[in-house]
């Protein structure tokens, strides 16, 4: 549904100029999401559209993308399958809540200004709740303290607000407990000890992750365009092996394969010459090709076991959303540690249902929403 579709659900108009209007005739599909809001503030330049997906769980929370978009109908189209991902990651993940997201268009480099996030958080504030926003491509902790002055439902803030800062603390815990658990399903122990696992990008996530296999026990090899972040890490830990580039890591002699960069890290050419038997890493969005005949169906054709990125990297979203009941540190790592559990059961619900581990993360985040559904969309406590 829209803004404007039923007076139960549209949010409440902020202060002008702002406005909220329907969304347009496009020919992009929303017909699955409960609500898309086109948000324009005339005197900031702000144009956003908020995406909710499901609140069949609890509010909807999902990041805020800042990017500088070739057109209205490709920003809606992305808000479309970010939201939709944000329902299935946190479903998947076992958190009470529903999948959202937002994207303001524009250069973050250029068009960011305080008075303009602060126009968003407005926008956010209107929808009472249904929609909690958090970090994305093109926004940092600092925007959402901004965006925090105008609005109770904003994560990812600094620890000086009362966030939870820096969110990839807990995203490279969350890929580590995922990699335990495809050892405990592959090899029948939760540790990666002796085992070798390569790693493309050593930004944050990256490096971090690296801390904590050393300590299992692993050996580590990694690659990254970035000749800076490699030199941190090697300074951090100089047993880590540095090779040139992704091609020579996928190729390389490992054991788990973890892409901790960007998107679309398993196309065609590198599952073919992988020589991993698992893949678990903190990028989004890895498979270059979803559904039957995808990049899944090749993985498990060529007997290597995916664990779904959106399941394993949620530990970043576990750490935002724990703000919402007043942030703590050893409770968001409690439910992080829990991506073990889910990991595996996706993985065995896999070979019980001769499937992929996409399609099975896909099918019991799908279940669990089903199970709420009945209750309808979720509507602040009054």
């Amino acid at each position: 549904m829209t803004a404007s579709s039923s007076p139960a659900t549209s949010p409440t108009q902020p202060t002008q100029p702002t406005h909220a209007t329907a969304a347009p005739p496009l020919s992009t599909d929303s017909s699955a999401h409960e609500q898309v809001v086109f948000c324009h503030d005339r005197q900031t330049g702000l144009r956003a559209i908020i995406g909710i997906y499901s609140t069949a769980l609890g509010p909807a929370l999902g990041g805020t993308r800042f990017y500088p978009y070739a057109s209205e109908d490709a920003a809606l189209a992305d808000v479309l399958r970010l939201s939709k991902g944000m329902a299935y990651k946190n479903a998947v993940a076992g958190l009470d809540l529903g999948g959202g997201k937002a994207v303001i268009i524009g250069d973050p480099a250029t068009d960011k200004t305080p008075d303009l996030l602060r126009a968003y958080g407005r926008f956010v504030e209107s929808l009472g709740g249904r929609y909690v926003t958090a970090c994305d491509v093109g926004t940092y902790v600092a925007d959402m303290d901004v965006v925090s002055e105008t609005t109770r439902f904003a994560t990812g803030r600094s620890e000086a607000n009362g966030g939870a800062g820096d969110s990839s603390v807990l995203t490279a815990y969350g890929v580590f407990q995922g990699q335990r658990a495809a050892a405990q399903h592959l090899w029948g122990e939760p540790t990666l000890k002796g085992r070798t696992v390569g790693i493309a990008g050593v930004g944050k996530v990256g490096r971090i992750l690296t801390g904590h296999l050393l300590e299992d026990g692993a050996d580590v090899v990694v690659t990254d365009v970035n000749e800076e972040a490699l030199a941190a890490l090697k300074a951090q830990h100089p047993e880590v092996e540095v090779v040139p580039d992704t091609a020579t890591l996928v190729t390389s002699d490992i054991d788990v394969y973890a892409p901790c960069a960007l998107g679309g890290a398993l196309d065609d050419t590198t599952v073919e010459a992988l020589r991993a038997t698992v893949v678990c890493g903190g990028a989004n969005n890895q498979l270059v090709t979803e559904g039957p005949g995808g990049t899944a169906d090749r993985l498990r054709a060529r007997g290597i076991t995916y664990a779904p990125d959106f399941l394993v990297n949620a530990g970043g979203v576990i750490q935002v959303s724990d703000e919402l009941h007043g942030f703590d540190f050893e409770r968001a790592r409690k439910g992080a540690t829990a991506i073990f559990d889910h990991t595996l059961e996706v993985l065995r619900t896999a070979d019980e249902r001769d499937i992929t581990p996409a399609a099975a993360a896909d099918h019991i985040a799908e279940e669990r929403m089903a199970a709420r559904q009945s209750a309808g969309i979720w509507l602040p406590a009054r």
